[in-house]
């Protein structure tokens, strides 16, 4: 067994479990599931309970300006730029255990395991949380790792209030008192795993998905406007109905953005009508658009039609139409892709190449150091639900492909 193979047999299936279990405390539902948003009291919780276990492996807690949260082993030569591995601990108001979780705690139990085969790695290696990735209460999500890339200015994310009107500046003044790390150190890399949010692995029954890559994101904000008015003595033909008009865009988009191959993925998932009572004429609608294809070109000119279609159709009312999220699809540098799947084929776990469809916090990491993803099974592809659920066995596998990445990728001088 080579050296690094003896990291991979250290990982300890129950150990991985248990601190699953652990950290599902924190935020924990009464069915089953998480609500642990950012910059929630549960969440400095959940951090509170990652760092008890980073120090006891003898682990250096960090934090920067966004509140991303680092969990530093040191290397050999700590003047060389460290190796992140990590995802996120916030969820969706209903959301389950292992999203992004798995991928914070996997890449703390690679440090255990490399501290129990006695092996120190010549770069640093840092186990990051990043603060927000779900957008759930500030959006939108993935703020830590945007900011941290300087994809988004940090006082544009600093600016965000949630739903009560805290802003992230705000509920940062509660995160814990931790050494700061200036945003946006030097890193050599990223390796982040994920559960696959997805059917295909169960499907095809294998243990490890290659991501080759993340398909691109568009969302819009759609506002419809028109005139608000007595149900019962405005006549059809003077109406400016804000929900007719709305109605009639929603539907014209469900007919027109789709494909024969089923790739393009359209929904609408939030709509406000005001002022929402049963004797008005709605005179505002505002509804949600996230537009999601693996095709860069494809995407655009979904967007295109979308944006065609809203402008034209929302007569005899007027429509704005507000940009939120363009993230393009983007392809994990092939050096990455090849160590993930001959680390998995070296350990003789089953594995596949497949696309991420949804976003992850590598995305953003991607455009500074080189990044990839692992992909583990979960339970009938069910995620951002108090039912997801993954196997012992594939929270294991999944930790010990990234222990091999992790290892070989900490011992190149060169990356």
């Amino acid at each position: 067994m080579t050296r690094f193979g003896r990291i991979a047999a250290c990982i300890d299936e129950d150990r991985l479990w248990q601190r699953h279990e652990d950290l599902a405390r924190f935020g924990a539902t009464e069915r089953g599931g998480v609500n642990r948003q950012a910059l929630s009291e549960a969440d400095f919780a959940a951090q509170r309970q990652l760092i008890a276990w980073a120090q006891a492996l003898d682990l250096s807690p960090s934090a920067d300006a966004a509140g991303n949260l680092f969990l530093r082993m040191e290397g050999r030569d700590n003047n060389l730029p460290p190796v992140l591995s990590g995802s996120h601990i916030d969820s969706q108001p209903t959301g389950g255990k292992y999203d992004g979780t798995f991928g914070v705690l996997a890449g703390l139990e690679v440090v255990a395991a490399m501290r129990e085969a006695h092996v120190q790695p010549l770069r640093p290696l840092d186990i990051v949380a990043w603060m927000n990735e779900e957008g759930s209460r500030f959006a939108p999500g993935m703020m830590g790792s945007e900011a941290f890339a300087g994809v988004r200015p940090l006082q544009t994310i600093l600016d965000v209030k949630d739903g009560a009107g805290i802003s992230v500046a705000e509920a940062l003044k509660h995160r814990l008192d931790l050494p700061q790390r200036p945003l946006g150190f030097p890193i050599a890399a990223f390796i982040e795993a994920h559960i696959e949010q997805g059917p295909e692995l169960e499907i095809t029954q294998r243990q490890i998905g290659t991501v080759t890559g993340i398909q691109g994101k568009k969302t819009f904000s759609v506002s419809i406007l028109g005139e608000e008015g007595h149900a019962g003595t405005t006549p059809r033909r003077v109406r400016k109905d804000a929900l007719a008009s709305a109605a009639g865009i929603i539907h014209a988009l469900h007919r027109e953005i789709r494909d024969d191959e089923d790739q393009v993925r359209f929904t609408i998932g939030r709509l406000t009508v005001v002022p929402n009572a049963p004797s008005v004429i709605p005179g505002r609608v505002t509804f949600s658009v996230d537009l999601r294809h693996p095709l860069q070109s494809s995407l655009e000119a979904f967007g295109q039609r979308l944006v065609e279609i809203v402008e034209s159709s929302a007569a005899p009312c007027t429509a704005t139409i507000e940009r939120l999220v363009d993230a393009p699809s983007l392809v994990f540098p092939a050096a990455i892709q090849d160590l993930i799947r001959d680390s998995a084929s070296k350990l003789g776990i089953s594995n596949m190449d497949m696309p991420s469809a949804a976003g992850h916090d590598a995305r953003n990491v991607h455009v500074v150091a080189p990044s990839g993803m692992i992909f583990i099974p979960c339970e009938k592809g069910i995620s951002h639900n108090e039912a997801e659920a993954v196997s012992r066995a594939d929270l294991a596998a999944g930790a010990r492909v990234l222990a091999e990445v992790l290892a070989q990728l900490t011992d190149m001088t060169e990356i």
